[in-house]
């Protein structure tokens, strides 16, 4: 029986944007919606209590990382992800197929028909990724929302190359899914519940192929659709382009992904072409950096705040902006505490999900444009 389900609650009369639910076994998530990435099985230095507090509703984990360290058995061992890090809400976990463009596909990999030969960064030791192994370790792991292997075409690129890297992520999405139902029946004997799985559209810059892909991912019949190869290097225009020939392509009911894009400018292009979820790691990476968002970002790293009694931001209701000035903040970073790193990251991520919280809104009341001119 599924228990993952897409209903569309609101449209937007000016753009395609969307008010929706993704149900899973884990609980619900409103979209569209910002999926923090959680590398190795965490959202560096926060709890999932914190996680939950700061509105996190579903987050983003690494199959490959995760396969070389702890282990898919370790994992599978205690309990699956859930249970092993603690987490009760929505997973999606990634193919490993991105991981593959930014080993840089130097002489750490190698890719065949059958998959992906690698060597690992930690020791040196050699693994193959295959679509069918792909789809083991992801339902292995127990995440809820699985994306399919594929070959993600860096940038820039040919469009012979282009061709080549998108037909074979075509090939590899048809044995995602013939593995898929293999893992789906095997773990239903066992009683698990389903876990659904998104098909990855790629083709570069290039609108032929990109609505070849589109078509062809979209004939598979998947549980939803990701859309990757956006966040390796080409402009934001180029991006925005991909989304014009691709969206219209796919089916309405359907849920969509976007893979590694999440500024707040990006996030507004997304929505409006009817983008449901999308992940990124740049809320916690620039935390991590001291980069702190709000109307306008500000360097909490710079002298300027050496002295500063107001929070980070004034009308912020995070626990960092109710409880410490940003001179605190400043000084934690200035000696490299850890609780810099923390109080950061909870800022940053309760900022991008309010911030979505209005985008939801607006779309309901029909005034996302408006929205949209009063940040950009």
């Amino acid at each position: 029986m599924r228990s993952f389900r897409f209903r569309i609650l609101e449209k937007d009369k000016k753009t395609k944007a969307r008010v929706g639910e993704i149900a899973t076994r884990h609980g619900v998530i409103k979209t569209p919606a910002f999926v923090p990435v959680g590398t190795q099985a965490s959202i560096k230095s926060l709890t999932p209590d914190e996680m939950k507090e700061v509105g996190v509703q579903l987050f983003f984990v690494n199959t490959y990382h995760m396969y070389l360290r702890p282990g898919i058995e370790v994992v599978e061992k205690l309990g699956g992800l859930h249970k092993f890090m603690g987490w009760d809400g929505p997973i999606m976990t990634d193919s490993g197929g991105f991981q593959v463009f930014s080993l840089g596909r130097s002489d750490l990999t190698k890719i065949i028909e059958e998959g992906v030969e690698f060597r690992s960064h930690w020791d040196g030791t050699k693994h193959l990724f295959t679509p069918e192994s792909s789809m083991e370790w992801q339902w292995r792991m127990g995440g809820d929302i699985h994306i399919a292997f594929d070959d993600c075409t860096g940038y820039p690129v040919t469009h012979a190359v282009a061709k080549k890297s998108m037909e074979r992520t075509h090939r590899w999405a048809s044995r995602c899914k013939a593995a898929n139902v293999k893992c789906q029946m095997s773990n239903v004997k066992m009683g698990r519940p389903y876990q659904a799985l998104y098909g990855s559209i790629q083709g570069s810059v290039y609108e032929d192929l990109r609505k070849e892909s589109a078509k062809y991912i979209s004939t598979l019949d998947f549980d939803g659709i990701a859309i990757g190869g956006v966040s390796v290097g080409e402009t934001k225009k180029e991006m925005v382009k991909v989304l014009d020939w691709v969206v219209p392509i796919l089916p309405e009911e359907k849920p969509r992904h976007l893979l590694g894009v999440g500024e707040i400018d990006d996030i507004f292009a997304l929505v409006e072409h009817g983008i449901d979820t999308f992940d990124c790691v740049m809320p916690t990476r620039l935390a991590r950096m001291g980069k702190l968002l709000g109307n306008k970002e500000i360097d909490i790293t710079k002298k300027i705040f050496a002295e500063d009694k107001k929070p980070i931001h004034p009308l912020c209701r995070c626990y960092t902006c109710t409880h410490f000035s940003r001179a605190y903040v400043h000084h934690l970073f200035h000696v490299k505490e850890l609780l810099a790193y923390r109080l950061a990251t909870i800022h940053n991520l309760w900022f991008i999900h309010r911030f979505m919280d209005d985008i939801r809104q607006s779309i309901a009341r029909g005034t996302l444009v408006a929205l949209k001119k009063k940040w950009i």
